[in-house]
């Protein structure tokens, strides 16, 4: 559902086209999904507001909710699918800085706890 069709194998393509030939609900929820997939990969906050508004619209209530979700900080989610920088570094830096002290909780002193975060750098 949330792969590009170019990147579907031929057989993959046919079962996927088959659902969606037998669940006309499965189908719409399909091409709001690959719009929403394609602002992601193409960059395209732009689209947003539109599709927000088509959600609105359609009678999935799933969707709805995430839509809602989305509208709550939509400025933030705007910037995420338009601007091309990214904290994803950092966040991940983070992270791992994280497990490493919860690994090492009460067992050893800063030094060494230092020395683990510097030692793949």
């Amino acid at each position: 559902m949330v792969q590009t069709s170019d990147s579907l194998t031929d057989s993959q393509m046919q079962d996927l086209t088959g659902v969606l030939h037998h669940d006309p609900e499965l189908a719409g929820l399909h091409t709001f999904v690959s719009d929403f997939v394609e602002m992601v990969q193409k960059r395209t906050g732009k689209h947003l507001t539109g599709w927000l508004q088509r959600i609105e619209q359609s009678p999935y209530r799933a969707l709805h909710a995430f839509a809602k979700g989305i509208q709550r900080d939509k400025v933030a989610v705007q910037a995420g699918l338009s601007v091309e920088w990214s904290n994803g570094k950092v966040e991940g830096q983070v992270n791992r800085l994280k497990m490493i002290k919860r690994q090492m909780y009460g067992r050893a002193n800063f030094d060494l706890l230092r020395q683990r975060v510097l030692m793949p750098l």
